[in-house]
């Protein structure tokens, strides 16, 4: 025991005396530099980090404390530099297979990468490749590891870094019930299952597409590239005009998608008020013989509703043998037709700059026309894909 106490005291010193040398001015702002900028390998940071602080007059003790590492590892970095320099700072990576980690390894990799940085006492709350390296070298679970290094055990366990999206929870009351029943509605639709007796044969979804504005719209095209290698005598690239009044109005898209023929009805009205939500409906129960059931799965837009001063809507669905089923409130999603707008937004207004209301709907109008003839097109069906989730 005296012994092993006298190792570690002589140890303690040693690291305390370790000391860079001395550092003149260009090596003192390539030092800099090299911390500031923060690309490229992790481990030349570290480095080029302890050495910039034992060049500021902090001891080898209270560098590995900050830099979350051993002293002893201090002292080997400070020795190195101090004998070769500035390529003591650059790590020899050597060709062939990447390093293996044991099981345990990895799952303790895995455990800080999906950990909160507050569990361990940081005070941060973003994630990176570089902060788990730091705490897996201070804890001891790996030597020395990049954080390209860390991409490799992180991606054997399943785990990849993905961005935070937020939800909503329903506060409906008949939360379970509705979306049971529109659930049932898609099966059907689907023919998952048959309908009963009195039940819905044929199923739409009801939405409203809009407000349809005259503006500019965002998008991406083909242009010839710029920089040193672009032609001299190349036109500008084209660009969008930027708009701060709008007088011309705005138009609303009254769509319904039948999920069992796979098509897309749509009418352009300048309100989207009860009047033209009942004109859409008439217009749906027309293509249908009056003894078929029909269902619309819509939201509660209060449009769609029967109100107590108004109740035409649901008059009207009763008397011509038609199902509302409304999602519950803030799961509109559970609409299948709003996949449908996001490749129609793609297709009809991104990269626009339409001068006219009539040239607007016509665009949109023909292009409902040609999802209707392309309804198999594979590109079509990947777009409205990504953005189903019903």
């Amino acid at each position: 025991m005296l012994v092993r106490a006298a190792r570690c005291r002589q140890a303690a010193r040693a690291a305390e005396r370790a000391r860079v040398r001395e550092v003149d001015d260009d090596e003192g702002r390539r030092l800099l530099r090299i911390v500031r900028r923060g690309t490229g390998s992790v481990v030349t940071w570290r480095r080029a980090r302890m050495v910039l602080l034992s060049a500021q007059g902090m001891p080898a003790r209270k560098i590995a404390e900050v830099t979350f590492t051993r002293a002893d590892r201090v002292r080997d970095v400070l020795h190195n530099f101090n004998a070769d320099g500035f390529e003591a700072l650059y790590p020899k990576y050597k060709g062939g297979r990447p390093r293996t980690f044991p099981l345990s390894e990895r799952r303790e990799i895995k455990k800080s990468a999906k950990s909160e940085p507050a569990e361990h006492g940081l005070p941060f709350s973003t994630r990176s490749l570089v902060k788990p390296v730091d705490f897996l070298v201070a804890e001891g679970v790996v030597d020395d590891i990049s954080h390209e290094g860390l991409r490799f055990p992180l991606r054997e366990e399943g785990v990849s870094f993905h961005r935070i999206k937020t939800w909503k929870t329903s506060r409906d009351p008949d939360y379970a019930a509705e979306k049971a029943r529109v659930e049932h509605l898609y099966a059907i639709a689907d023919g998952e299952v048959l309908p009963e007796e009195g039940e819905p044969e044929v199923v739409f979804c009801l939405d409203e597409f809009g407000p349809l504005n005259l503006h500019p719209h965002p998008g991406r095209q083909w242009a010839e590239r710029g920089g040193r290698h672009k032609d001299p005598g190349r036109e500008p690239r084209p660009r969008r005009r930027a708009t701060c009044t709008r007088p011309h109005g705005v138009r609303h898209l009254f769509a319904a998608y039948d999920l069992g023929r796979d098509k897309l009805y749509g009418h352009i009205k300048p309100r989207k008020h009860r009047t033209e939500f009942l004109e859409s409906c008439r217009c749906l129960r027309g293509l249908h013989p009056p003894e078929i059931r029909i269902a619309f799965v819509l939201d509660n837009f209060s449009p769609h509703l029967t109100a107590k001063k108004d109740s035409r809507v649901g008059d009207r669905a009763a008397a011509n043998n038609v199902e509302l089923a409304c999602t519950p409130t803030n799961n509109s999603w559970l609409n299948r037709i709003e996949a449908q707008f996001t490749a129609l937004r793609y297709c009809t207004l991104d990269d626009t700059d339409h001068a006219t209301h009539k040239e607007q709907s016509s665009m949109i109008r023909r292009c409902i026309i040609r999802r209707n003839q392309h309804a198999a097109d594979e590109r079509l069906r990947e777009v409205v894909a990504g953005a189903d989730v019903a």
